[in-house]
């Protein structure tokens, strides 16, 4: 129990500041003795519970920004259900190939200077990338946080520790979704989600305080140099295999 609140809390942090939170969960839920598919779904379940703490600790980060939260959210709540559903209903081999490089694409779109012209996050490719990213958290979730990250970044203008908790936030309705359908029809590991999603909470309300305190747009690099080891990581994983 105290291994899991420490795993949870420290995952909580480094998802609030580089959006890797199941890089630290999910190989811990797995030494734990759990099987691949159990641990994905309880990682999830208790994930719910790092958008809660964010949501806490970022206030001031997400003022003036209930309305496009909200705006965005429901496209992500979506996109969660749907990656949720194909988790359940297919396997999980295609996107294991396929999310070393989503993950490196991201990471270098968040290396390169931000752009003067911001998409319109109104607009219907705005939205098409937020519920692609949001299937792709709901479904396999390793570094989703990044993808989001890196897309809201070029939607947005403003700076990344707003841009970052507005991540949190819509990124943890996604999960949410997810969190629902795995609840109901996944095989959930509940002992593992309670110490788990304490941690998660605690380290989702630490997190933005970090994250606040990093100066100009080092929180982007240093999301960007995490994304690109992840996925080398994964891309060894999955293609040596």
């Amino acid at each position: 129990m105290l291994g899991l609140l420490g795993v949870g809390v420290a995952a909580g942090i480094v998802s609030t500041v580089v959006s890797l939170a199941s890089i630290v969960s999910y190989p811990a839920l797995l030494a734990f003795g759990l099987p691949p598919l159990t641990a994905n779904v309880t990682n999830t379940v208790a994930l719910l519970f790092t958008g809660l703490g964010a949501a806490a600790g970022s206030r001031p980060e997400l003022a003036g920004q209930g309305e496009r939260v909200l705006r965005l959210g429901w496209v992500t709540a979506l996109g969660g259900a749907a990656g949720a559903a194909l988790l359940l209903l297919t396997p999980s081999r295609t996107f294991e190939l396929i999310a070393p490089w989503l993950i490196a694409g991201a990471s270098l779109l968040l290396v390169r200077p931000p752009s003067a012209r911001k998409h319109e996050e109104h607009g219907v490719l705005a939205r098409i990338a937020l519920f692609v990213v949001a299937v792709y958290i709901g479904y396999f979730g390793a570094a989703g946080g990044i993808l989001m990250f890196a897309v809201l970044s070029a939607m947005l203008d403003q700076a990344p520790a707003r841009t970052n908790a507005v991540k949190n936030v819509v990124s943890g309705l996604a999960n949410a979704v997810a969190a629902i359908g795995f609840a109901l029809f996944g095989p959930v590991d509940w002992v593992a989600v309670g110490p788990l999603a304490a941690g998660f909470l605690l380290g989702g309300w630490i997190g933005p305080k970090i994250a606040r305190r990093l100066p100009g747009q080092s929180l982007r690099y240093l999301a960007a140099a995490c994304g690109l080891a992840v996925a080398a990581k994964l891309g060894y994983e999955a293609y040596a295999s």
